[in-house]
């Protein structure tokens, strides 16, 4: 696939560089189109030499060629990352006074903006109209991310991970991707999605806790943003960079997850549980840290049941019409396998969905890769996905949005 990478004049332009190794190592064809103010940030060397391709800003260079006019024309897919204040404007306002924005005019495939400036100049109302404009005229354009900035400010207006903006582009132009992802079929809708594994406090310095990295929660929420919805993500003790654009409420015990996702979940449409949910806790949390005896015998732990908060959803849903999905990771035991598990796991929640997953060495926590099977409150199959967490967080929407 042809894609041109236009850069703008940000300090993110750094992230442009992994962004384009990542089309590169993809298998893609990539012409990296800097702005004449990117060049003071990464030097025409770097782009040259990852992407193999001349890297100029200027009309003039190889005019015979007449590249203002033949990037656009052959491009399947046109990203511009980061998109700067001033590239956002001049785009909108169609005007071609260099290579990039030029190409731009000419370009009739999928075309992905990923803004990155500081917060003032995002939430100015001339950038917004802007980016409304630009969308109106079909440009795909993120949600900056919130978080460190230049210098010591933080806010909304950092450029997106590399890896989110290319699945992004990507999902725009590879058929493999659910058709609803592009179709906006969650806009005007808030979701509510749990993440991670939470813990549950010894004493001031251990835990329970499980192996949870909350991928698959944060494919939930960057997959939802991407579909139209107003995303509430409660993460538990995740170290992965928040998807765009998503609102994120950090918690750690099961008892904080409860209260933040029944907080959240009182004028949401759909909760998804893809959080690993301790089923117990120590009944009493030391004060202090646990020393060893000197005899090598180590106090018995007394456990309770922490609250069934997909159960508790379930049964007592916080708005009405709201669809309830729930997660169930299973090993499967003498007394049965995975499904079986799962089916009896979904009688007895009584949410609209579970998905089952199969965990254990080398599946399910941790991956790249996740592969579910989604049954309905009676146990019956509804839909099955295997692959990319980003595809079968999709497949698993795809079910969600007729029940909405």
């Amino acid at each position: 696939m042809r894609i041109v990478l236009g850069v703008a004049g940000g300090i993110a332009a750094y992230k442009a560089v992994l962004l384009l190794r990542l089309f590169r190592e993809a298998g893609h064809d990539v012409r990296v189109v800097p702005t004449r103010a990117a060049l003071e940030f990464v030097g025409r060397p770097t782009w040259e030499a990852l992407s193999g391709q001349p890297a100029t800003p200027e009309v003039f260079d190889d005019v015979t060629a007449v590249p203002h006019v033949m990037l656009g024309q052959t491009a399947d897919l046109v990203v511009v990352a980061p998109a700067t204040a001033d590239l956002l404007a001049r785009a909108a306002g169609g005007r071609a006074d260099d290579l990039l924005t030029s190409t731009l005019l000419t370009a009739r495939c999928p075309v992905l903006m990923a803004p990155a400036m500081h917060t003032e100049m995002w939430e100015h109302p001339a950038t917004r109209a802007n980016v409304e404009i630009l969308r109106s005229r079909g440009v795909h354009v993120l949600d900056p991310a919130s978080g460190r900035l230049t210098g010591s400010d933080t806010g909304p207006g950092r450029l997106p991970e590399p890896e989110e903006i290319a699945a992004a582009a990507l999902a725009l132009v590879e058929p493999a991707r659910s058709a609803a992802a592009l179709a906006h079929d969650l806009a005007g809708r808030h979701v509510v999605v749990s993440a991670g594994g939470t813990r549950e406090p010894l004493d001031p310095v251990r835990f329970l806790g499980n192996r949870s990295s909350g991928r698959q929660g944060f494919a939930l929420a960057g997959t939802a943003r991407a579909r139209g919805a107003r995303v509430t993500l409660v993460a538990a003790n995740v170290a992965l960079e928040p998807p765009a654009g998503v609102d994120v409420v950090h918690v750690e015990s099961t008892a904080q997850l409860r209260e933040a996702v029944r907080t959240a979940a009182k004028d949401a449409d759909a909760v998804v549980m893809a959080a690993a949910v301790a089923d117990f806790r120590p009944r009493a949390t030391a004060a202090h840290k646990l020393k060893k005896r000197d005899d090598g015998v180590v106090e018995p732990i007394v456990l309770e049941a922490n609250p069934d908060i997909l159960a508790e959803l379930a049964a007592d849903r916080l708005r009405p019409g709201q669809v309830v999905v729930g997660f169930a990771a299973e090993t499967g035991d003498a007394s049965g396998d995975v499904l079986a598990h799962g089916r009896a796991k979904a009688r007895r929640k009584g949410a609209d969905l579970l998905a089952v997953n199969a965990v254990g060495e080398g599946l399910g926590f941790g991956t790249a890769d996740n592969a579910v099977t989604v049954l309905d409150a009676s146990g019956a199959v509804v839909a099955t996905s295997a692959g990319s967490k980003e595809a079968v967080a999709d497949a698993l929407w795809d079910a969600v949005v007729p029940l909405l």
